[in-house]
C-alpha cells in the first residue's frame, strides 16, 4: 500500500538537498540518502518496504541527535548526520513512520 509523506516530511527532504549541494552532506553520504531526500521532496508516494526502511534508520541513527551540529544554532551546524536525517525525512518522518503499522 503506497504512503503519502506530509508536507513537513517534504519540507525537511528539501532542506536536505540544499544542504547537499552545498556540500554539507559529508563525504561519507550515501547515493541511497540521495534518492531517499530527492523522493520525499517531491512528494512521491512510498511503499511498505521503504517505510520499514525508514523505520529502521530512524532506529539506527537516533543517537545522532545528541551529536555536535545536529541542532540548530549549535557549532557545526548542519553536521553530515542532520543532513542524513532531514533526507530521510527528518524528525517529521520519523514521526510520520512512527504512526504506520506494517503488521
Amino acid at each position: 500500500m503506497p504512503h503519502q509523506p506530509p508536507q513537513d516530511v517534504q519540507e525537511a527532504a528539501q532542506r536536505a538537498q540544499r544542504w547537499i549541494e552545498e556540500g554539507r552532506a559529508g563525504k561519507g553520504f550515501t547515493d541511497t540518502g540521495r534518492r531517499r531526500a530527492s523522493r520525499l521532496a517531491k512528494g512521491d508516494e512510498v511503499s511498505d518496504d521503504v517505510v520499514k526502511k525508514m523505520q529502521a534508520y530512524f532506529a539506527r541513527h537516533t543517537v545522532d541527535k545528541d551529536a555536535a551540529g545536529f541542532t540548530q544554532g549549535g557549532d557545526g551546524f548542519p553536521s553530515p548526520g542532520r543532513v542524513a536525517w532531514d533526507a530521510w525525512g527528518g524528525d517529521a518522518g520519523e514521526r510520520w513512520v512512527g504512526t504506520i503499522d506494517l503488521d
